[in-house]
């Protein structure tokens, strides 16, 4: 118990070394606002509201609850501190490092070699991105209940019993809420089960070969209530993605060249864990245009290795186990099912390299001892490849500072990366850098001309330069080539609406409700446009539509008021103020309104409102 206290407070320092400085990290611009910034459900803390939430939406594209109230659990300590958020992942990730190497101990009592499994995992450069993007907390969370999922089903294979079945299940059901990659534990379980834990026939546990047939179906039969939890998962995940519209279309990507690139990022994800250069926050989809060698080299390569594990498989079982761990648990995101833009992403490699870590720490030591090398010379070598690993990775951890850095980086080694042309020409505009953001945009429009987000993007930075009519051409070019883009519709409406061009701008906003029924800006909006014209009954409709998709709106909260107090009814109108400064304590036009509703209270001789 001593070495493994040792050993863990290694992990714990190696780990801690490369990654402390996400402590000084900024938010960053890529799915952080949509996850925490943005959303006002997230930066209201733990509520009654947000629970109900997070458990009926299918924001982002995905059904994992779990990971809402994680960020609601570090709004409700931190507030919007990012330094404290990037803590908070990195104390699931030293979490999971430690957990990593717990299980492999107790599933094969090999002490050194689950040690080296856990530090390849603590700090391989290709799993920065899990730990250093705030986004990614399902990553790192639904790999803790991965990791205390084996731990519950090793106790069970050792002392089989309900209650530690019962536990194991409860646990992997937590995990899929936290991230429904989690569907192929399942399968690792039966991995698992072949080694270490022995459990199938050859493992030596039965001899009777007429039992083989009924032992093995036996162990797929145990497994039949995580199989349909991930069958459950799976279902709830692609319905989410395709309301999302997360889920690429086969018209745009098509099937064959899907298998393509997945073939050559199951190659590729393998040379960067040798070999961890270039590594990016986004890399663009190929499409068509991978090289026919590349793919060949692929198909050759997964094929070679898959036989030769198999065969080498009776004597040394855990190439098998990890071989096909990294097949299996890659197979969601390898891009069969597309979605997002992307050729492949470091986070996806998170658990899956979990699997080459145990070939490696494990059949080296074998190599070694048939090749009766010095038994000095592997321990130097494992040093020399997790310092050289720790390095690289503190170096990949300071590319994701802040925005500006971390897309300027992934620019720096990818090439007709139009989103991160994009991306960074908005955090640019944002900065005030608007000649700097204009030509991103116009980069992002060469390499991607029919790229409608780009379109649209320029043109609320050209709206902004007080270019308004250029604006609304890149707006309404946006529209034509997706005409579903609710966000686009919605912005456009508001630049119509202050050009006085109402009935154009009420087409957009409906358009955009019509699009997206819980789009609460939306509602929002329209009930501005309504009470301008003085529909005060039919804004009002809409702005409580509005906070009853987004109950912690401050804007709708200062404009249903200004609505009401229209109509005279102060009372109603006062704690809506009230509410949106609760809310938002600087929001100095509700603190106007607010003290012009209670003044006009006042003078009306009318009893003050209670609150």
């Amino acid at each position: 118990m001593r070495r493994e206290f040792f050993i863990g407070v290694i992990l714990f320092a190696l780990t801690a070394t490369v990654f402390w400085q996400v402590g000084s990290h900024d938010f960053i611009a890529f799915d952080d606002p949509e996850y925490v910034i943005d959303n006002p459900m997230v930066r209201a803390g733990l509520t009654l509201q947000g629970l109900k939430w997070a458990f009926s939406t299918f924001a982002a594209a995905n059904w994992h609850p779990l990971t809402w109230l994680s960020h609601m659990l570090d709004c409700e300590l931190f507030g919007l501190n990012p330094g404290r958020h990037h803590l908070a992942s990195l104390f699931f990730h030293l979490l999971n490092t430690l957990l990593l190497f717990l299980v492999l101990v107790k599933m094969t009592t090999a002490l050194w070699r689950s040690a080296v499994v856990a530090a390849l995992f603590a700090i391989h450069p290709l799993h920065v991105e899990s730990v250093a993007w705030i986004a990614e907390r399902k990553d790192v969370l639904s790999t803790s209940f991965w990791m205390l999922t084996l731990w519950a089903y090793s106790r069970y294979a050792e002392k089989p019993g309900r209650t530690s079945y019962l536990v194991a299940l409860i646990l992997y059901a937590l995990g899929l809420m936290a991230k429904p990659m989690l569907v192929t534990l399942p399968f690792v379980l039966i991995l698992l089960d072949y080694w270490p834990l022995g459990r199938w026939p050859t493992g030596g546990l039965v001899h009777e070969p007429r039992q083989h047939g009924g032992r093995v179906a036996s162990l797929f039969r145990e497994k039949t209530p995580f199989i349909l939890l991930a069958a459950l998962s799976s279902t709830v995940t692609l319905i989410a993605q395709w309301q999302g519209g997360a889920v690429s279309p086969t018209e745009i990507i098509p099937l064959g060249v899907r298998l393509c690139n997945a073939l050559v990022a199951y190659l590729l994800y393998l040379v960067k864990m040798v070999w961890p250069v270039g590594l990016a926050v986004f890399y663009p989809h190929p499409g068509p245009s991978l090289p026919l060698w590349l793919v060949l080299l692929a198909i050759l390569v997964l094929v070679g290795v898959t036989l030769w594990v198999l065969r080498a498989g009776t004597g040394q079982p855990y190439l098998v186990t990890g071989w096909l761990w990294y097949l299996g648990t890659l197979l969601p995101v390898i891009g069969l099912i597309q979605v997002g833009d992307q050729a492949m992403a470091d986070r996806y490699s998170y658990i899956p390299l979990i699997g080459p870590f145990m070939m490696i720490s494990w059949g080296l030591p074998a190599l070694a001892a048939r090749w009766r090398l010095p038994r000095i010379l592997l321990p130097i070598l494992t040093a020399t490849a997790l310092s050289a690993l720790l390095c690289v990775s503190w170096v990949q951890v300071r590319h994701w500072r802040d925005s500006v850095t971390l897309f300027a980086h992934t620019l720096s080694v990818t090439t007709n990366n139009s989103r991160m042309h994009n991306n960074l020409a908005n955090v640019l505009a944002r900065q005030g850098k608007i000649e700097e953001a204009l030509t991103h945009y116009e980069e992002a429009l060469v390499i991607q001309p029919n790229a409608p987000q780009a379109q649209s993007n320029l043109g609320a930075v050209l709206v902004s330069m007080g270019r308004v009519e250029e604006g609304i051409g890149h707006y309404r070019e946006a529209l034509r080539l997706d005409p579903n883009l609710a966000a686009v519709h919605n912005n456009l409406g508001v630049v119509l609406a202050e050009q006085g061009k109402s009935e154009e701008a009420l087409r957009h906003y409906l358009k955009a409700i019509e699009l997206r029924p819980d789009y609460a800006e939306a509602h929002n909006n329209l009930g501005n446009l309504l009470a301008d014209h003085g529909k005060l009954a039919e804004a009002v409709a809409r702005f409580q539509e509005a906070l009853r998709l987004q109950p912690f709106y401050p804007d709708a909260y200062n404009n249903l008021g200004v609505a009401l107090a229209r109509q005279d009814r102060l009372r109603e109108a006062i704690p809506h103020f009230e509410r949106a400064l609760e809310l938002q304590p600087d929001f100095e036009q509700a603190r106007r309104n607010l003290a012009t509703a209670l003044q006009q209270e006042a003078q009306s001789g009318l009893p003050p409102a209670q609150p």
